[in-house]
């Protein structure tokens, strides 16, 4: 028993060193926007290519932009940032499989704790915006949507991209869960539905527009990366 209370008490350490690693790191980002998608897409996929476009428009806009570090949609996402006007960002996982790190990041984290690298997306995001993906990228979908829907985060853009994906979760959600009274029917409001990049960007000026903030100026960060 001695051997396990040592044990859980060093692990609230080593959870400590990474929420302050991260704090530190990611202090002075400025605003940023987080991608979420599928680790499996190559390349040549549509979505891949769609994530790499955005993430080039959005650095261009100013924002930096925040990934999981991994590939697929990530490193399309990563990629695109890259190459734009702001920084890259990378917040790695340590599991099993899949999640080997991309080489597109300014910034780069290794995180044991999902939770607290889901604390990262989080605080330092004003907007996200959800590729297609498996089980990890639902997990934050929802958790996403369960801060705003219960108020513990401000409101900020959700953005489901790609609309035939999302469809048939979305009307589940209208005909099963808002029947049964499990969620209302304004929850909808939470999130849009997009196709193309210039709907993202759309949708974070509109919100920034309605908040009376100024969109950020893009920033020069090609001597960083040399």
């Amino acid at each position: 028993m001695e051997d396990l209370k040592t044990s859980e008490t060093w692990r609230v350490f080593r959870i400590q060193s990474e929420l302050v690693e991260g704090f530190e790191t990611l202090h002075d980002l400025g605003p940023a926007v987080t991608i979420f998608g599928s680790a499996r897409l190559s390349p040549s996929h549509k979505y891949y290519k769609a994530a790499e476009t955005l993430a080039r428009m959005l650095a261009d806009e100013g924002f930096a932009v925040i990934t999981g570090g991994g590939p697929g949609i990530m490193e399309g996402a990563n990629k695109g940032a890259k190459r734009g006007k702001a920084h890259s960002v990378g917040l790695n996982i340590e599991i099993p499989a899949e999640q080997t790190s991309n080489p597109y990041h300014d910034i780069s984290l290794q995180f044991r704790y999902f939770f607290v690298r889901k604390l990262m997306f989080i605080k330092y995001a004003m907007a996200f915006i959800i590729f297609p993906g498996g089980f990890g990228t639902m997990d934050e979908l929802f958790e996403a949507l369960t801060l705003a829907q219960t108020h513990k985060i401000d409101s900020f853009p959700i953005i489901l991209y790609g609309a035939d994906y999302w469809k048939g979760l979305t009307d589940w959600m209208q005909q099963k869960l808002v029947p049964l009274g499990t969620i209302e029917a304004s929850d909808f409001s939470l999130f849009s539905l997009v196709d193309t990049p210039e709907e993202v960007i759309f949708l974070i000026r509109e919100h920034q527009r309605v908040l009376g903030n100024i969109m950020p100026k893009p920033r020069d960060t090609t001597a960083q990366r040399s």
